[in-house]
C-alpha cells in the first residue's frame, strides 16, 4: 500500500498484514506544536501527486529489492492537520527486525528527500513553507 490520503491515516490497516511475519516496524510522523522556537498551530501538506506515488513506489520497490523484507507500506497526509495528528507512516514488515529496521529508515529518509511534497506552518503569529515549493 502507497498512498496519499486526505484521511486520518489508519494505522491498523498498516500493521494488521504484519501478524505472521516476524517483524514490523512502523514510523510515524506526527505534527508537532513546536518548530524553530515558535508555537505551531497546525500543517498544511500538499503535493505534486502524478509524481508523487510513482516515486512513493520506486522507494518501496527499491527496499524490497536491497532486503529481504516481506513488504513496504507507505502513506502520507496532505491537506489540513492538527497538531498531534500523524501526518506520515511508513510500515515495513520481514521475517528480521534488522531488515525491517533498515528498510524502514530508507523508506522514511528517501520519501521526506525525494518525493515532491510540501508542508507549510501555520503559527500563532503567521504561516511559513517549510521546504522549496515549486
Amino acid at each position: 500500500m502507497v498512498r496519499l490520503t486526505r484521511e486520518a491515516i489508519d494505522l491498523a490497516a498498516l500493521t494488521g498484514a504484519a501478524a505472521a511475519d516476524g517483524a514490523l516496524c512502523l514510523f510515524v510522523g506526527i505534527v508537532r506544536d513546536h518548530n524553530r522556537g515558535r508555537t505551531v498551530v497546525r500543517l498544511e501538506y500538499e503535493a505534486y501527486e502524478e509524481m508523487a506515488l510513482p516515486l512513493m513506489e520506486e522507494i518501496a520497490a527499491a527496499a524490497r529489492k536491497r532486503w529481504p523484507v516481506t513488504d513496504v507500506h507507505m502513506v502520507h497526509r496532505l491537506g489540513s492537520l492538527a497538531v498531534g495528528e500523524p501526518s506520515v507512516a511508513v510500515a515495513v514488515t520481514s521475517p528480521h527486525r534488522d531488515e525491517a529496521f533498515a528498510a524502514c529508515r530508507y523508506a522514511i529518509d528517501t520519501l521526506k528527500a525525494t518525493v515532491p511534497i510540501w508542508k507549510k506552518e501555520f503559527y500563532a503569529d503567521g504561516e511559513e513553507w517549510q521546504d522549496e515549493r515549486p
